[in-house]
């Protein structure tokens, strides 16, 4: 009797415990589909995360989100200034990949002679729909000052948004992330996404750092025009991007092309020069009609 007992016992105990684990695992986050939790990155992610290049796709102007003072806004609302967006997906509590992100993005601001607010509009929109507008607020006075220039207040925006509208938004932008149940952290890639003035999405540029020469042709690119000097738009011509190395080099024919166009003018130039001091020289030989040959004028 005193055995049957403690094996009723024990037997309890298990199922309180068990009953116990299976309530603590309910309030951790659902793994994603195809999510592996306890596997090893990236096969616990699987399909989760990465970048879906849509360049030449438009995104939505209608989606909604929350900026940093707690105002409803809309992508459009920048789309219609008429400059292109740079858009950095973060969100505000990431522990390491996010600040670097936006130091990089910040940095490149700062060092590009074009001006924010002015040129091109910059967006760091959080992809968590917990964030909140303090939040994006606090970030807003972080790295407004590390960019140091007189627009980056009124052109460099952080918003946070519900659910299904950075569903929406990051889907249309390419932009794939996963919440890691093991990490308790989001996985996802560092990435400026740039749009022109009518959504179009127009080039990707990759990393924590961004090269001043890439960061402004990217701009230059997706302001169509609007943005930039002439010598910019023909430094474009000049440089293609090359999506092995995610960034822009010389391209040959470009050179060739201006390089050709140079060479002509200067033939062109030589020739005019040439041909006017033959002109002169013949209209020097040339034998005066007022005065016959072999006669002397007259003193």
């Amino acid at each position: 009797m005193t055995r049957l007992r403690i094996l009723f016992l024990t037997l309890m105990a298990v199922a309180i415990t068990g009953g116990a684990e299976a309530q603590v695992m309910s309030t951790q986050p659902a793994p994603i589909e195809g999510q592996q939790p306890e596997g090893a990155l990236p096969n616990r992610l699987q399909g989760g995360v990465g970048v879906i290049e849509r360049l030449g796709d438009k995104v939505s102007p209608e989606t909604q989100f929350v900026d940093s003072d707690g105002e409803i806004v809309r992508i459009g609302d920048l789309l219609n200034q008429g400059k292109p967006v740079v858009v950095s997906f973060v969100y505000y509590n990431c522990p390491m990949l996010c600040s670097l992100v936006l130091d990089g993005f910040a940095d490149a601001m700062a060092e590009s002679d074009l001006q924010p607010g002015e040129d091109y509009t910059a967006l760091a929109l959080s992809f968590d729909s917990r964030d909140t507008p303090a939040l994006a607020s606090g970030a807003k006075e972080k790295y407004v000052p590390l960019v140091d220039k007189p627009g980056a207040a009124s052109g460099f925006h952080f918003w946070t948004g519900e659910e299904d509208a950075i569903e929406q938004f990051t889907s249309e932008a390419g932009f794939e992330f996963a919440w890691d149940a093991k990490t308790q952290e989001f996985a996802h890639n560092a990435v400026l996404v740039f749009l022109s003035p009518d959504g179009t999405v127009t080039r990707y540029l990759y990393g924590v750092m961004f090269p001043q020469r890439d960061f402004k042709l990217a701009l230059v690119e997706a302001g169509q025009g609007t943005v930039g000097s002439t010598v910019d738009r023909i430094l474009l011509t000049c440089y293609q991007f090359d999506p092995d190395a995610r960034s822009y080099s010389l391209a040959i024919l470009g050179v060739m092309k201006w390089g050709g166009g140079a060479l002509m003018l200067a033939l062109i130039g030589g020739l005019a020069f040439f041909w006017r001091r033959e002109v002169q020289r013949q209209n020097a030989d040339a034998p005066d009609p007022d005065f016959p040959a072999g006669a002397t004028p007259a003193a």
